[in-house]
């Protein structure tokens, strides 16, 4: 996806230029200050799905920076194209300083041991690996960030192959406190490629965190005609199959594979009407519900979601 040209107010500076015409346009709508001293035409902002912003941000951040950065945790991620929660507004560098280094501008600082730190390049930054991007996203971040991320690297991604959990494993060496090295296992254990999209992880992750019981992923229905589909969660026991409907479905070319989104909504409704005919029930959530426990706790109860006798652990 083409990053928006930057304006930058320095520029305007070094040119004799007023910086506050640029304030008096982002008023006015015609421009959007993305970050301090960076604009981008509103039009081309608001152009970008959500999932797009972020990597957009840290490019914006690079642009004013002057010394040589090495971005990491969920901005590495998002250059590596690892799912990403949220709206994040800060952005994450590293530093060889011990004592945390020089923090602000929305930039926020990460001591790094040099003698473990692997950098490598992606879209024109300085990055920590992907390897290391991953694990740093599991010691520090929320379970379900680290799930989302786990998941997807045990699958091949646009042209970059898929990771082990020995390689995995492996990543962990010394590199980070024992607290951090068990919070990374744990998230390695439990991460499973069968999880589609972000969404999915997220919401395998909080079920696990709340004490529901686990479903079996990506499970197959089949009717009287042959294969109806597949969906993302099916506790077969109870002949109940729930499916995320997140946004990517209607707007990342892999999902719509050469579809229009209103063929998607079409499609998706006739497999669910034939789930229903095999006697399933289908539950559907999306983003809304699964922002935060309690509301998607209220929601598997609400639709009757089985719950394990002993709640699971909360990671």
């Amino acid at each position: 996806m083409d990053i928006p040209a930057f304006i930058l107010s320095s520029d305007s500076a070094r040119l004799g230029r007023d910086t506050r015409a640029l304030s008096r346009r982002a008023a006015a709508g015609e421009l959007r200050r993305i970050r301090r001293g960076v604009y981008v035409q509103s039009s081309d902002w608001d152009r970008l799905p959500s999932w797009a912003k972020y990597p957009v941000l840290v490019q914006a951040a690079a642009s004013t920076l002057h010394s040589r950065t090495v971005f990491c945790r969920k901005s590495s991620a998002a250059l590596w194209d690892l799912p990403v929660l949220g709206r994040p507004q800060l952005v994450h560098a590293c530093t060889t300083d011990e004592g945390g280094g020089r923090s602000g501008a929305g930039v926020v600082r990460h001591y790094v041991d040099p003698r473990s730190l692997e950098i490598e390049e992606r879209r024109g930054l300085l990055v920590t690996s992907r390897l290391r991007t991953v694990l740093d996203l599991a010691a520090f971040e929320a379970f379900e960030q680290a799930t989302a991320a786990l998941d997807h690297v045990l699958r091949p991604q646009q042209g970059l192959p898929a990771f082990s959990r020995t390689e995995l494993h492996a990543g962990i060496r010394d590199n980070y406190s024992a607290a951090a090295a068990r919070r990374i296992r744990t998230a390695i254990d439990f991460a499973d490629p069968a999880s589609e999209s972000p969404g999915e992880s997220v919401s395998r992750a909080l079920m696990h965190r709340l004490g529901f019981k686990p479903a079996t992923l990506q499970a197959e229905v089949r009717d009287a005609h042959g294969r109806v589909g597949f969906t993302d969660f099916e506790w077969r026991d109870e002949r109940l199959c729930g499916e995320f409907d997140g946004l990517v479905k209607y707007q990342k070319p892999e999902y719509l594979q050469g579809r229009t989104p209103s063929q998607v909504v079409i499609d998706e409704k006739l497999r669910e009407d034939r789930i229903r005919a095999t006697g399933r029930r289908v539950i559907r959530w999306t983003c809304t519900e699964i922002s935060g426990p309690a509301r998607f706790e209220a929601f598997l109860t609400a639709e009757r979601v089985p719950r394990l006798i002993r709640p699971a652990c909360r990671p």
